[in-house]
């Protein structure tokens, strides 16, 4: 599943700082933008229902935790971009990706690693 914009920005938030209430959430996104606290809970009632959040209602303020690893979700977004963009040609993805910007010495030593790692196998 490919989470909106919107819906990844909560997910970024609740990684970064753990589970949440709404209003704590609501809290964090005005920090950043202007967003008003039915609209916080709207989004995250239909992430619940999306699978993208699980929702703990033992206490009486619920409490939101997103359902995917940030891992999981790099890696279905990073798959779309792959087929809808670069048309399945993964060394366009990563040749446009490093072309961008300079990658720092750390960045080409891991990526080195990662070429020798998949040429041993």
């Amino acid at each position: 599943m490919k989470p909106t914009e919107s819906e990844l920005e909560i997910l970024q938030l609740l990684w970064e700082h753990g589970p949440m209430t709404v209003r704590a959430l609501n809290d964090q996104l005005n920090k950043q933008r202007r967003v008003g606290y039915t609209t916080s809970l709207k989004m995250m009632q239909i992430m619940t229902e999306k699978g993208l959040l699980t929702r703990d209602t033992e206490l009486r303020s619920h409490i939101y935790a997103p359902a995917l690893q940030p891992d999981d979700v790099q890696s279905n977004i990073l798959d779309h971009i792959l087929k809808t963009v670069f048309m399945g040609d993964r060394s366009k993805l990563v040749l446009q990706a490093l072309g961008n910007q300079n990658a720092t010495p750390d960045e080409l030593s891991e990526l080195k690693a990662l070429i020798q790692k998949m040429e041993e196998k």
